[in-house]
C-alpha cells in the first residue's frame, strides 16, 4: 500500500517581506499615538497586539493532502476542521499540472467557485504553480496544490488506474 502525505504552509519569503513592510505603517502610527499621549498604555498595548496577531493569522493556514487506497483526501485549515475525502469511484480522471493560481483561480488559498471563473473549478492551494487536477463524475473541477508532483503522479497512477 503507497500513501502519499503532503503538508504546506504560507512560508513564502516575498509574503513575509510584504507582511512585514505592511505592518509597519500601523505599528509607527499607533506608537506615534502613544507618545503624543493620545492613547493610554492600555489602548497601546491593544491595539498592537490585534495588528500583530492579524498579520500573524495567515502562518495558521495549513493545507494537508494524503492519497491513499480509498481516495484523495484534504485539509486547509481553519477552513476544514477534519478531512474532506475524494473517493476514486467519484474521480473520472486526475493528473498533476502547471497551472497559474492568479489568472486561472484569482490566487492562493481556498479559490474558485462561484467567485472566480467558474469552469476552472475550486483550488485548494498555498504556494507554488504545481497542482493535482481532478476532474470528477459528476463534472466539478478540483485543483489541490502539491510541492510534491512525482511523488503524487506516482500514488495517483497506481490507484486511480488499479481501482
Amino acid at each position: 500500500m503507497r500513501v502519499f502525505k503532503e503538508e504546506q504552509r504560507f512560508t513564502q519569503t516575498w509574503l513575509i517581506i510584504l507582511l512585514s513592510i505592511s505592518s509597519m505603517i500601523p505599528i509607527f502610527l499607533i506608537t506615534k499615538l502613544f507618545y503624543e499621549n493620545q492613547m493610554s498604555l492600555n489602548q497601546y498595548i491593544g491595539t498592537m497586539t490585534i495588528v500583530l496577531i492579524s498579520m500573524g493569522l495567515i502562518f495558521i493556514f495549513k493545507l494537508k493532502t494524503r492519497i491513499d487506497e480509498s481516495g484523495i483526501h484534504y485539509q486547509f485549515f481553519p477552513f476544514h476542521l477534519k478531512m474532506k475525502t475524494i473517493l476514486w469511484k467519484h474521480i473520472k480522471k486526475a493528473k498533476t499540472r502547471k497551472y497559474d493560481a492568479i489568472s486561472e483561480f484569482g490566487g492562493w488559498g481556498l479559490k474558485g467557485g462561484w467567485l472566480w471563473k467558474k469552469n476552472n473549478g475550486i483550488a485548494i492551494n498555498v504556494k507554488g504553480n504545481i497542482g493535482i487536477q481532478l476532474e470528477l463524475k459528476n463534472g466539478k473541477k478540483v485543483l489541490i496544490g502539491t510541492q510534491k508532483k512525482h511523488d503524487a503522479d506516482s500514488v495517483i497512477e497506481r490507484y486511480l488506474y488499479e481501482i
